[in-house]
C-alpha cells in the first residue's frame, strides 16, 4: 500500500518511541493477580502481582458505571505491570481492558483498514507524536503525519484521522490526520471537476442558512447558493423559503480554486424566464401583475412566472405629492400596469401604473380656459411664490402676481391648506404649466389713480431710484412712475438725489400694462404755455403789470 510518498519513518518506530514515553513496551506484561486488601479511605485496592509484590490501583479503575465495585478482597484480576515506581509494582486493570479493545480493534480491522476513519480526542503529546483515543482504543499519530504546526495546543481537541498502518505483533495503531485530508481533498476536487466539466444537475443537503445565502453538501463538498443565485426574481431571504436539512436541486457555477470556494445555484436550474419576457413582451405593453412588496420607494409586483416587476413611487399616480405607496395599493392587489423598460442585461423590468390614468393636464384644459378665475388649494410655498391645486393639477402664482404692492410675496400672506381665489393667467400646453394671477381680481393702484387724475395735470412726489435711463417717483397710494432721461428737462438729473421731491406732468396713464410716466419738460412747457396766453388775453392788464404780478 502506498501512502503518497509520506515518510513512515516515525510510524515504523512506533513501538520504540511508545516504550520511550508510555515505557510499556519491554517492561509492560500482563498478569493475574489477587486483591489482597480493599482502602476505601484511601480509595484504592492492593493488589498481590507475585514475588511478595504488592500494587496499588485506584478504586475508580474497578467501579461499575453505577459506581459499585466489581471486585472484593481476595478476587482474582488482571492488571498490566508498566514498570515501578519506589521499588512497588506500577499496576492498572484499566490499561488491561484498553489492550483487549485494541486487540480487538486489530483482529476486525487488519485485512480492511485503508478506508477506516476514526474519530477521537487526543489525549497525549509525546516526543515522536500524539496518543489519540476513540472508544477506548489507542492510535498513535506521527508528528509528520498530524498536520498541525508547533504552536498548536492539540490536546483534548477532537479529532478525525485515516488508518494506515495496523501491527498485530506491536498492538499498535497508526493513524494519519495529513493523508485524511489528502482523501478528502481528492475526493472534494474529483466532485468538482465532474461538477463543472460534466455541467451537471445535483441534489444537496442544505446545512446552513445564512443572511446572504445557503451552504449545502453536495456529495461531501459545501458549496454557497447565495441569495441572488435562489430565484430569478433577485435577491431574496433564504430563511422564508427553505430550512436545514432540505433537499434541492442546484448547479454548480463557478469555483475559485485559491479560495476553495464553490458557487451554486437554485435558479441555474430552472428555465430562464426571462427568455419568455424578452420574446412575449414590449415596452408600452399593458399587464396584469399582483403586488408583492411594499417599499417606501416604490412596489414590488409579481408577473407570475418567478419575475418581480418594479413599480417606482414616481409612476403609482400622476399626483408629486406620494408620501407612502401602502396609501394607494395593498399587497396582494391585481393592477394593471404599462411596460415602461425591459433591460435584458441587468433583467430589470419596470413598470407604470399612472400612465394607463388619464393625465391630470389633460383633463385641466378641457374644463378650464385661459382667463377663467377659480378657487384652489395652497400646497406648498416657497421664496418665489406658491403652488395652488386647482381640479388635479397645480399651478404656479408667483410672487409678482399675489399683489400689487411688489414687496408682498406669497408666504407673507398664504398658507398651505388655505383656499384662495385666482385668475388662470397662462397655460402652457407643450411644457404642461399653468401660470395663475391673484392681483389682477383686486383693484389695481393704477386704475384707482386714473380715477382721480388725468393726462397733463401736474403731480408732486419722490424720487425713489435713480437709472440710467431715468428716474422712477413714488407718488400717492403705493404707486411708481417714470421719468424718462428726455423728459427731465430742464432739470439736471446729475443734481437730483433720491427722496427728493419733484414735480412733474402727468404723460400717460396705461392701465393695461399697469405703467404711468411723467414729464418735467411737459410740465414747464404747459406753465410756459399758461403764461403765453395769459400774455394774450386782451381784456388782461398791460403786458408789464402780467409779467409784474407773475413773478411777485
Amino acid at each position: 500500500m502506498a501512502f503518497d510518498n509520506e515518510s513512515f519513518e516515525e510510524e515504523e518506530n512506533f513501538a520504540e518511541m511508545f516504550a520511550a514515553t508510555e515505557k510499556q513496551q519491554e517492561s509492560s506484561r500482563i498478569v493475574e493477580g489477587e486483591i489482597v486488601e480493599i482502602q476505601a479511605d484511601e480509595d484504592r485496592a492492593l493488589v498481590g502481582v507475585g514475588d511478595k509484590l504488592e500494587g496499588i490501583i485506584s478504586l475508580d479503575e474497578i467501579r461499575s458505571k453505577d459506581g459499585s465495585l466489581m471486585f472484593n478482597t481476595g478476587d482474582k484480576i488482571k492488571v498490566m505491570v508498566m514498570g515501578y515506581y519506589n521499588e512497588r509494582p506500577k499496576i492498572s486493570y484499566k490499561k488491561v481492558l484498553e489492550l483487549q479493545k485494541t486487540i480487538d480493534f486489530i483482529d476486525a480491522h487488519k485485512e480492511d483498514f485503508e478506508d477506516l476513519v476514526i474519530e477521537g480526542v487526543i489525549t497525549k503529546k509525546n516526543r515522536g507524536g500524539y496518543v489519540v483515543e476513540a472508544d477506548d482504543v489507542s492510535f498513535f499519530m506521527p508528528r509528520s503525519l498530524a498536520a498541525f504546526k508547533e504552536t498548536d495546543e492539540v490536546v483534548g481537541r477532537k479529532i478525525k484521522a485515516q488508518v494506515v498502518k495496523v501491527d498485530a505483533e506491536e498492538n499498535s495503531i497508526v493513524v494519519s490526520r495529513r493523508k485524511l485530508f489528502n482523501e478528502e481533498r481528492k475526493k472534494k476536487k474529483e466532485i468538482i471537476d465532474k461538477l463543472m466539466e460534466d455541467d451537471i444537475l445535483v441534489e444537496g443537503t442544505i446545512k446552513k442558512i445564512t443572511s446572504y445565502g445557503m451552504f449545502v453538501d453536495v456529495g461531501g463538498v459545501d458549496g454557497l447558493v447565495h441569495y441572488n443565485e435562489i430565484s430569478y426574481k433577485g435577491p431574496v431571504n433564504p430563511s422564508k423559503l427553505y430550512k436545514e436539512g432540505d433537499v434541492v436541486t442546484v448547479k454548480a457555477i463557478s469555483y475559485d480554486k485559491d479560495k476553495r470556494h464553490l458557487s451554486l445555484s437554485i435558479k441555474a436550474v430552472q428555465p430562464d424566464p426571462w427568455a419568455e419576457v424578452e420574446s412575449e413582451l414590449d415596452e408600452g405593453d399593458t399587464i396584469t401583475v399582483t403586488v408583492s412588496n411594499i417599499e417606501a420607494y416604490g412596489v414590488f409586483v409579481d408577473l407570475g412566472n418567478d419575475i418581480e416587476g418594479f413599480l417606482h413611487i414616481s409612476e403609482i399616480t400622476w399626483s408629486k405629492n406620494v408620501k407612502n405607496p401602502n396609501d394607494y395599493l395593498t399587497v396582494g392587489q391585481e393592477i394593471d400596469v404599462e411596460v415602461i423598460e425591459i433591460n435584458p442585461k441587468t433583467h430589470k423590468l419596470r413598470v407604470s401604473l399612472k400612465r394607463l390614468l388619464p393625465k391630470p393636464f389633460d383633463e385641466f384644459i378641457k374644463n378650464f380656459r385661459e382667463g377663467d378665475v377659480v378657487t384652489g388649494e395652497v400646497t406648498s410655498l416657497t421664496d418665489f411664490g406658491a403652488f395652488v391645486r386647482v381640479g388635479s393639477v397645480e399651478g404656479l402664482l408667483h410672487n409678482q402676481d399675489i399683489s400689487w404692492d411688489k414687496n408682498t410675496k406669497c408666504k407673507d400672506v398664504l398658507k398651505v391648506g388655505e383656499e384662495v381665489e385666482v385668475k388662470i393667467a397662462k397655460i402652457n400646453e407643450e411644457d404642461q404649466k399653468i401660470s395663475l394671477n391673484r392681483k389682477t381680481l383686486l383693484e389695481s393702484p393704477i386704475d384707482k389713480f386714473a380715477t382721480n387724475h388725468r393726462v397733463n395735470t401736474a403731480v408732486k412726489g419722490t424720487i425713489r431710484d435713480i437709472k440710467e435711463f431715468g428716474v422712477f417717483v413714488s407718488l400717492e397710494d403705493g404707486v411708481d412712475a417714470l421719468i424718462r432721461d428726455e423728459d427731465l428737462a430742464p432739470l439736471v438729473k446729475e443734481e437730483l438725489e433720491v427722496g427728493q421731491e419733484i414735480e412733474a406732468a402727468i404723460a400717460v396713464i396705461d392701465t393695461k400694462r399697469d405703467r404711468i410716466r411723467l414729464s418735467v419738460k411737459k410740465l414747464d412747457y404747459i406753465k410756459n404755455q399758461e403764461l403765453l396766453d395769459e400774455i394774450n388775453d386782451t381784456t388782461s392788464n398791460s403786458l408789464g403789470d402780467l409779467i409784474k404780478d407773475k413773478f411777485q
